[in-house]
């Protein structure tokens, strides 16, 4: 997994398009998984603050995904426990209106099979968003459908909306979300994230 690692680090498969877009950057793939890690946040794509940070999460739908999973952020940041493993590692970037644009399809189809089964201790799968829930699940069903069908793919797996605060209202209009899903997905959380084997 060393070798892994290190080449997705140095990935630069979507430089061109990423010069392309509205914020002209370069890659930075943030690379977030080590053998043993127990519990996989499978994610969408790094923000700018991440891209920035170096680290994924680390802005305010990481504090709001941390709640959700119950973790303080020692534990979340626990690579010997917990990989993130987005469906693309570079911040995409921002079209002309500053929106977010997709991940490109290319990062998944390079290095998402490899790096799944190279996490072969993987006991608890988050699947954050649509991209992640396609691919993990080959679902077409949207979003909200998915996640209310949460209870066809726990204990194993649990489908979740993005964190984001674009997503408050539907949240809001979603109560069975925070009152049935996540206190299951807590509790097994916290088994995985306890138990010592």
């Amino acid at each position: 997994m060393d070798d892994l690692i290190a080449r997705l680090s140095q990935c630069t498969l979507c430089a061109e398009r990423f010069a392309a877009t509205a914020t002209g950057h370069r890659p930075n793939p943030v690379v977030w998984f080590r053998p043993g890690a127990r519990l996989l946040i499978a994610s969408q794509a790094p923000g700018l603050r991440v891209h920035e940070a170096n680290t994924p999460f680390w802005d305010q739908s990481g504090k709001r995904l941390r709640d959700w999973l119950g973790l303080e952020e020692p534990a979340f940041y626990d690579r010997s426990r917990v990989a993130i493993v987005p469906m693309a590692f570079c911040f995409p970037g921002y079209d002309a209106k500053g929106s977010d644009l997709p991940p490109p399809a290319i990062c998944a189809k390079t290095w998402r099979a490899p790096i799944i089964d190279a996490l072969d201790s993987v006991r608890l799968t988050v699947l954050i968003g649509g991209y992640a829930q396609k691919w993990h699940l080959g679902t077409k069903t949207s979003v909200t459908d998915t996640v209310r069908a949460w209870r066809d793919h726990a204990p194993s797996v649990f489908p979740l909306p993005h964190p984001s605060w674009r997503n408050t209202a539907w949240l809001k209009r979603n109560p069975w979300f925070e009152t049935d899903l996540l206190p299951v997905l807590q509790a097994r959380v916290k088994e995985v994230m306890d138990d010592p084997a």
